[in-house]
């Protein structure tokens, strides 16, 4: 029994499961995420919302429209990141190649020649979130790209769930080793 006076500690998160290799250089994570599949689908298209979780930036939602992703990691939460020093860590460009709202979207990832597809559909009054990435360059990406596709929609849990964020580079750099030892080289 918990005396008055007795310390509150916040509940821990429980584990979330980790993103599978379904085919060679290619990882799928899935997440059930809190509320309607038109909510996540807002918060993978607009730039305002996916900013909080991912990244900024212009989605021209028609097969071949411009996509335009401008990353601030160490924005993405009320503490400070020490791995990412920039304002903004990265660009990444790519094309939409099928969209179908609000269940599908595929666009194009930089200029490596990877793919991303989003799928969403309902599960009871939550979504299902399959994220596929596809294509990926070589090993040291694969890792990387599955740590931070964690990272990232565990952001997007968070947020969707009413808790603060969690720090995203140094969870990043735990499920970056954590995938080195499930997906060896």
């Amino acid at each position: 029994m918990m005396n008055a006076t007795a310390e509150r500690r916040p509940l821990a998160r429980p584990a979330e499961p980790y993103g599978i290799m379904p085919a060679p250089a290619t990882v799928r994570i899935e997440r059930t995420l809190p509320g309607p599949v038109e909510r996540v689908w807002a918060y993978l298209t607009e730039s305002d919302k996916r900013a909080t979780w991912l990244a900024s930036g212009e989605m021209d939602l028609r097969e071949g429209g411009a996509v335009a992703l401008t990353f601030r990691n160490n924005n993405l939460s009320s503490t400070t990141d020490s791995a990412g020093s920039a304002d903004v860590d990265g660009v990444i460009t790519g094309v939409v190649r099928q969209c179908e709202p609000p269940r599908l979207l595929t666009f194009s990832w930089g200029d490596r020649g990877s793919e991303v597809t989003f799928e969403l559909s309902p599960k009871g009054t939550d979504t299902l979130l399959v994220i596929t990435h596809r294509k990926l360059a070589d090993h040291t990406q694969l890792l990387s790209v599955s740590a931070g596709w964690h990272a990232h929609v565990g952001l997007l849990l968070d947020l969707l769930s009413g808790e603060a964020p969690r720090s995203f580079w140094p969870e990043h750099a735990r499920l970056e080793k954590d995938y080195a030892e499930r997906f060896p080289g």
